[in-house]
């Protein structure tokens, strides 16, 4: 006979759960739901960033799954054409329906999440707040598939969890919870994929933002409390080197942990971008900045460029970049730093939403190079930026077409997506800017490169002592052959700066 161990530990699972809510709902108050004696001071602080981080929910259909007493429900029947909102138990349903009963787009349904049935495709939006920690691993696993089949292709899944330990302060006599790392989370959802109605079809998740709730990180020294926003996409089986997404691609090859601290130890400390620190200074200069302004990272490696301008100039700065590596190592280095105005999260700039107005300034340093559709970044910079606010790129371009055949294969072994200055300049024009300004630096480019070659020779020793001779020829010979491209002009660098009037 067959053994029924796992449902039956599922089912012990279940049980407990609902004992340790029943003990924590009798009074379905706010306090009850987050299992903190601060929620509602937390709820100010916290509430408000959380909606910011959602996409555009005008005209959609969201389920909220685990939606408790009905803290974001009451926000999210504004933004959307329906909410279906979604929690295990009764007292829960019962006073958010109190509540927010009067709204004629919401319903509200008292359910095990494991066990709902939504009919696929269906779904615009999925928002999860504290939820998925209440589940196990093989439920976990399920429900996200579940989830990816009842979303439409190009939906959105949102998802906040309490990773590594708990971050409430109730006192539990027991505690089913599940306090999964980040990173069981990102291989969950990068790795799933289900089948598509057509043959050979599927779809995975495309990661938009993640980041740690600043609330949290402020209030309580806490930055566990992690929000991830994810976008349902077809799978093509042509992605970079048969990785599933961009991201992995870029971790996985050109930024790589080690190869990322290779680039620091050529470029200087902080910086991966061409010219280090000098570059930055000079470049940074050129946008007059003033105390308090907002600024805009796209592409912000491992934040060298942005505790430079928080620490000279007084701005607060937030510093997006899709490896994760690479944000990882600039969250290791905030915590030395310690400067609240600057934060940083995984996110893909083509995919992240900000308010019209958000920021004074939008830099970036050697990144758009890997993105395609440029023009249609560029008029969601000019829509994020403030009346008067200033945009400033470097990015690799090139010469004109024939390239050499080196020139070729290297642009399509790393995924580069190039133009001519004159073209990129153009990009940005027509994307609404004025004043702009396209400047060919691939001769400060040449010269800059021949400083960190002879930089790399001066500290060769201490180049190996801490990696090795491979990687410091590796990165030696990758110098030259930039070197080699630029001066035969394939490889140019291009210097772009333009106001939003």
């Amino acid at each position: 006979m067959e053994s029924n161990q796992p449902k039956n530990t599922m089912e012990l699972d279940r049980s407990n759960m609902k004992e340790f809510w029943m003990e924590h709902s009798i009074h379905a108050t706010v306090e009850e739901m987050m299992l903190d004696s601060r929620a509602r001071e937390l709820t100010q602080h916290e509430l408000p960033e959380i909606l910011s981080m959602l996409p555009c929910l005008a005209g959609c259909k969201v389920l909220e799954l685990g939606a408790g007493i009905g803290r974001y429900t009451s926000h999210l029947l504004t933004m959307a054409s329906h909410v279906t909102a979604v929690d295990f138990m009764e007292s829960f349903v019962e006073k958010n329906r109190q509540d927010n009963g009067h709204h004629s787009n919401a319903t509200f349904l008292q359910a095990d999440i494991t066990k709902l049935d939504i009919p696929p495709n269906s779904i615009d939006f999925i928002f999860s707040n504290w939820l998925l920690m209440y589940v196990s691993d093989e439920e976990l696993k399920s429900l996200i598939e579940k989830m990816m089949v009842w979303l439409r292709p190009g939906g959105f899944l949102f998802f906040r969890e309490s990773c590594n330990h708990r971050s409430g302060d109730s006192k539990r006599d027991f505690n089913p919870t599940c306090y999964r790392t980040e990173q069981q989370y990102n291989d969950l959802v990068s790795s799933l994929e289900v089948e598509g109605p057509e043959e050979g079809q599927r779809f995975g998740f495309d990661i938009v933002l993640r980041k740690k709730v600043q609330a949290y990180v402020q209030m309580k020294n806490n930055s566990n409390q992690i929000c991830w926003l994810l976008e349902k996409v077809t799978r093509s089986t042509s992605t970079q080197n048969k990785f599933k997404t961009i991201q992995q691609f870029l971790d996985s090859q050109q930024y790589s942990r080690r190869s990322i601290l290779r680039y620091e130890k050529m470029f200087g400390a902080g910086y991966v971008s061409t010219g280090g620190p000098n570059t930055t200074k000079e470049f940074v200069d050129l946008l007059n900045l003033k105390p308090g302004q907002k600024v805009l990272d796209v592409g912000c490696g491992i934040g060298g460029g942005d505790f430079y301008m928080a620490n000279n100039f007084g701005v607060e700065v937030l510093g997006l970049d899709l490896s994760e590596n690479m944000v990882n190592i600039a969250l290791e280095r905030a915590i030395t730093e310690k400067l609240p105005s600057v934060q940083f999260e995984v996110a893909d700039a083509t995919k992240r939403t900000f308010p019209e107005g958000s920021f004074d300034v939008i830099y970036s340093r050697d990144t758009i190079l890997h993105i395609d559709g440029k023009l249609n970044l560029f008029k969601r910079f000019h829509s994020w930026l403030k009346p008067g606010g200033r945009l400033l790129i470097s990015d690799y371009c090139c010469g004109e077409k024939p390239w050499t055949p080196v020139f070729e294969a290297y642009v399509k072994d790393r995924g580069y997506i190039l133009y001519t200055t004159s073209q990129y300049g153009k990009f940005i024009q027509e994307a609404g800017f004025c004043n702009v300004v396209s400047e060919d630096r691939t001769a400060q480019f040449i010269q800059v490169i021949k400083k960190e070659l002879q930089r790399a020779e001066a500290i060769k020793h201490e180049f190996i002592q801490e990696f090795s001779e491979e990687d410091y020829f590796t990165i030696a010979n990758g110098w030259r052959e930039k070197l080699g491209r630029s001066i035969s002009g394939d490889q140019q660098w291009g210097l772009f700066y333009a106001t939003r009037d």
